[in-house]
């Protein structure tokens, strides 16, 4: 039997999108256009900046007003209806309806003083006038599609209590409320593991063919957007350079960046550190534990236990990887090691004990113990501009130089990340996510440290910027016999990056060994659906 005639809902044509900033303008989509079917889902692929996610809000039209203009000729068309120049009215009563949107950072989209719920809830009462009870019981229903483990009882949690898989998995619940008929999705899978990844593509793909949605992909993966997209549209510097059936493109590209894209991972693996390598920070029986539940007089009565029990050794010039599902403790357990969180247990650092260490103590290590944080932007001051941001730290820890030697370390930092130097007067808004990221590398090397814990530091950035990444941190290690405690949900940059390797689930450690023992001989049934999952679309790809 013949599929019915896929009908063009979306057209976008010569769309050029011009930024009016100070005393200059600057070009972020240049002459593009493609089209998108009822029911199809295509991939937006390129490096961070090269205009993918200004696409996505255009459509939408959730750029500045005062600040962005579209050149003549310009257009964006749903059903038929011109999108630029159509009323705030009718924006409104499309968008999150018929054209909804999952962001690449949920923890600034999210409401942080209203409860998911309430939050979702609402969502359904806006653009459906859905009643309350009804609207709580499909709030439940979509949590636990998107994998949110005990949906009637989070949904009375607030965002700060979710990790960041489990917030984009909100957010995307969130998109698909009202069931749209195009969901634009900017690097939704970015926060999640490889596991859930799966788990997420194929609930989209199910939930697009039950209701005939289409679906913009944003994604820097290549891997995901092999597996996932129909088509593809490949993107450099505001341009398409290359579009076509997914399948042809990857396996015969046409254009020289899309070449250099396809073969841009991390390789080799991490030479082990000798065993006489001094001891840099030791972790025994480290506990953390949340109240959850309160008796009348304010009295803890309920415990969550995040981080169970575990203990590491890290020398110098080491890197130990942690990874494991969102919810599994991995972050939890960085941030008690660097004393950002109450945590029992011992845990010394350069031979001093640590744990219980008043802040006054504290602070003279700290520029010995870095952090790059998983969400760039809620951690870049939005009022700082970012060579205030990377110099920060030197004005606590070396205040003996003047601005101008600040600004010159900071200009090196940005140079060594990849940043043009001449953005240092710019602001955080300005860039893009991956971009965002790369800054708050730079403002935690500036400092030159001893141990620097990556909260995903590679999430949000493409594949060539990761493979320069992961370059950086090697080559830095070897200068500075740094140490790193790397967590991560991206395998591929794990197995380059690590000496050791540590799987955890549910608070606790499940599996420990070197990299090559770990990635070529996983004991655990848990290790072993983790690197299958992470490891299939890569192979997918080296195929094509």
């Amino acid at each position: 039997m013949e599929k019915p005639a896929q009908k063009t809902i979306l057209e976008v044509k010569d769309l050029t999108v011009t930024f009016s900033l100070e005393s200059t303008c600057v070009e972020a989509v240049r002459g593009i256009s493609f089209s998108l079917k009822n029911g199809e889902t295509m991939a937006l692929v390129g490096e961070s900046g090269s205009g993918k996610s200004v696409t996505a809000m255009s459509i939408m039209q959730l750029l500045p007003e005062s600040a962005t203009d579209y050149a003549p000729g310009s257009s964006i068309q749903y059903r038929g209806e011109e999108l630029i120049t159509t009323t705030e009215g009718r924006l409104q009563n499309i968008r999150g309806n018929r054209i909804s949107m999952i962001f690449q950072e949920p923890m600034t989209s999210l409401n942080p003083y209203m409860t998911i719920g309430k939050q979702l809830v609402e969502v359904l009462r806006i653009h459906d006038n859905t009643p309350n009870p009804v609207a709580k019981k499909k709030v439940e229903e979509l949590l636990e599609l998107v994998g949110i483990h005990e949906p009637g009882g989070r949904m009375n949690h607030y965002p700060h209590e979710f990790s960041g898989g489990q917030l984009q998995r909100i957010m995307i619940a969130m998109a698909l409320a009202n069931k749209p008929d195009i969901l634009i999705a900017d690097e939704p899978t970015t926060a999640l593991d490889v596991s859930i990844q799966a788990q997420v593509l194929e609930l989209l793909k199910e939930l697009q063919q039950k209701m005939g949605m289409a679906i913009l992909f944003i994604t820097h993966d290549l891997g995901v957007a092999h597996h996932f997209s129909d088509t593809i549209c490949v993107m450099r510097r505001g341009k398409i350079v290359e579009s076509g059936a997914t399948e042809k493109v990857f396996s015969d590209p046409q254009h020289i960046y899309t070449n250099e894209l396809l073969n841009s991972r991390p390789q080799g693996m991490k030479a082990p550190v000798p065993d006489d390598s001094p001891m840099l920070l030791e972790a025994k029986d480290v506990n953390v534990r949340f109240p959850i539940k309160y008796n009348f007089f304010g009295k803890a009565t309920q415990y969550f236990e995040a981080v169970k029990g575990i203990s590491l050794s890290l020398k110098e010039n080491q890197t130990i990887g942690i990874v494991g599902e969102s919810g599994s403790g991995k972050s939890t357990l960085g941030r008690a090691i660097l004393q950002m969180l109450e945590a029992d247990g011992t845990i010394n650092f350069k031979g001093k004990a640590i744990n219980g260490m008043d802040h006054i103590h504290l602070r003279p290590l700290r520029r010995d113990m870095q952090i790059v944080f998983q969400d760039p932007f809620g951690s870049l001051s939005p009022r700082m501009t970012i060579g205030e941001i990377v110099s920060e730290g030197l004005l606590v820890h070396q205040p003996e130089l003047s601005k101008k030697q600040r600004l010159d370390r900071a200009r090196n930092a940005l140079k060594e990340v990849a940043i043009d130097s001449n953005s240092i007067n710019r602001y955080p808004h300005e860039f893009s996510g991956g971009q965002r990221q790369r800054i708050a590398i730079a403002r935690a090397i500036i400092l030159e440290p001893k141990f620097i814990l990556l909260d995903e530091p590679t999430s949000a950035l493409d594949r060539s910027i990761q493979v320069m990444i992961v370059e950086l941190l090697r080559d830095l290690q070897k200068r500075h016999n740094l140490s790193y405690l790397f967590i991560s949900h991206d395998l591929a940059v794990v197995k380059a990056m690590s000496d050791e390797v540590l799987v955890m689930k549910d608070g606790k450690v499940v599996e420990r060994g070197s990299a090559t023992e770990i990635f070529h001989n996983p004991q655990t049934e848990y290790c072993k659906t983790l690197i299958a999952a992470a490891f299939e679309l890569e192979i997918e790809e080296k195929a094509a």
